[in-house]
């Protein structure tokens, strides 16, 4: 009989405490997960879910306000904004019901416990929850899978405002006359253009020179006019310095701006400028875990420094997405339950903004190739030219595809910015891990029309440049065609 009580115990029921806890149940393990507020985390209460929930929203109201767009005539839409945020925690309640909820997976056999777990030693849990009482565990492996939180800046007067984050913005019923959003990634851009259409006057102060910093910088600005066109104000390089309420009982923001001072009054402030890992109470030392500000410190196994500790998803300060979550529960739970030395996929990770138009990018930006002197060609095709965009009225975007240049050619990295460019970088995500070549691409048939059918004509822009006028010619004499030569331009786009 084992010393342990449970062979695997996982702290956290967020995308990667679930799958991490689902997956050791599959495979016959006696599995316990703490969750401290609700399951299904971050995504499920106050990130993916209910923000997709509002963007779609949005973008009815701004259909409906811009319907000659699409040969209709437009209209004012009447709504109330507590209906709508009623109806976004409506939708969150059903997600959470669905698949979350601890009953299911009490089912598979796992146990549920609510509370904070913090070490005791390296294979001891300590379990405090709300009502005082406390519990103590022991357990074969244990899986942090913690999560994150939004990162608050200790900016002078904060304190003073009572600022919104991504935990507490779903939880509001009156909508902002002027909303402040501090930083522009894609949280920051998401919001303030959703609250921009549901009739909110926005501000972004984000610091950088470009927004979405991680993007490629070169579709990131398209998207920038395209927000700024719904009447959003960004202002670049501008570093918020201090909050203070005003006599009005607004918010004052300050910030400096290339060297002059910007200040903006506003009922509310969403901070969406970073995130932090829930490291704080676990006591790690008592395990000996090793951790950094970022997080606690992985191998690409999901390991720890402490052989049976594993962590996964935000807690360890990576690309801090739900899809990777998952990924990587998947990868320490086929380490820890088969002993199969499996590795996380860093290269393959892409990742979607949900503005409109989305953003989305996998593998490696112009920016890393030319950090490392890698050789590379662009392969581009515009959304204007993609027929189901023009049924659409969706032809602002392009396709962005890095390649190995030559007869030979490997994806490197793919950019879009356009409708629908989240479900359609997933195309190249999978090409990618499993070698496949442009040229492949190019060779498959895709529907006929859809926005998938946008990847297949960029990767026709491989045999573009793979053209040549003494093969023109050559193939001429051979059999007797009399036609004009073609231009041969291997940028022009067919």
């Amino acid at each position: 009989m084992s010393q342990y009580e449970y062979d695997i115990a996982v702290i956290g029921g967020g995308a990667a405490g679930l799958t991490a806890s689902g997956i050791a149940a599959n495979f016959g393990a006696k599995t316990v997960m703490i969750e401290a507020k609700h399951l299904g985390g971050d995504c499920t209460w106050y990130g993916c879910i209910p923000s997709k929930t509002l963007i779609k929203a949005a973008k009815v109201v701004h259909q409906t306000r811009n319907a000659a767009k699409y040969g209709l005539r437009n209209s004012e839409p009447s709504f109330d904004f507590a209906e709508v945020m009623q109806y976004v925690r409506k939708i969150r309640a059903e997600v959470y019901q669905e698949a979350d909820a601890p009953e299911i997976y009490e089912r598979m056999g796992i146990t549920v416990l609510n509370g904070y777990a913090r070490f005791i030693d390296p294979h001891t849990l300590e379990i405090a929850t709300e009502n005082a009482s406390v519990r103590t565990i022991t357990a074969r492996y244990i899986v942090i899978a913690a999560g994150s939180r939004a990162a608050v800046p200790e900016i002078p007067g904060i304190g003073d405002i009572a600022p919104l984050t991504n935990e507490t913005i779903f939880e509001q019923n009156k909508l902002p006359q002027h909303l402040v959003v501090v930083g522009g990634g894609p949280v920051g851009m998401e919001m303030a253009q959703t609250f921009r259409r549901l009739g909110a006057e926005v501000t972004v102060f984000h610091a950088g020179s470009h927004i979405l910093p991680k993007d490629d910088p070169e579709l990131t600005e398209i998207l920038r006019q395209e927000i700024e066109k719904d009447g959003v104000n960004i202002l670049l390089n501008a570093r918020v310095e201090q909050f203070e309420r005003t006599s009005e009982g607004l918010a004052q923001v300050s910030a400096r701006q290339n060297g002059e001072l910007v200040t903006v009054a506003a009922d509310a402030v969403l901070i969406a400028s970073g995130r932090r890992a829930n490291i704080a109470g676990l006591n790690l030392n008592a395990a000996g875990v090793q951790s950094t500000d970022n997080g606690v410190t992985v191998d690409d196994y999901c390991r720890t420094n402490v052989r049976h500790i594993y962590a996964v998803g935000d807690v360890t300060g990576r690309y801090q997405f739900t899809h990777l979550s998952e990924h990587m529960a998947k990868t320490a739970m086929t380490n820890i339950c088969l002993r199969l030395p499996t590795k996380i996929d860093s290269r393959h990770v892409p990742w979607a903004t949900f503005t409109d138009p989305e953003i989305a990018h996998v593998g490696a930006s112009e920016a890393d190739l030319k950090a490392t002197g890698v050789s590379y060609d662009v392969l581009r095709f515009p959304y204007s030219k993609i027929d189901r965009a023009i049924t659409d009225s969706e032809t602002v975007g392009w396709i962005k595809v890095l390649i190995t240049p030559g007869i030979r050619s490997k994806i490197l990295g793919v950019s879009i910015v356009g409708a629908h460019a989240g479900d359609m970088i997933g195309e190249w995500a999978v090409a990618m891990k499993n070698g496949v070549s442009p040229q492949q691409i190019a060779d498959t048939i895709h529907p006929y029309p859809t926005y998938g059918l946008g990847n297949r004509r960029a990767a026709d822009q491989w045999y573009v440049r793979q053209q040549s006028l003494v093969v023109v010619q050559w193939v001429q004499r051979l059999f007797g065609f009399r036609g004009p030569l073609p231009t041969i331009d291997p940028n022009r786009i067919v």
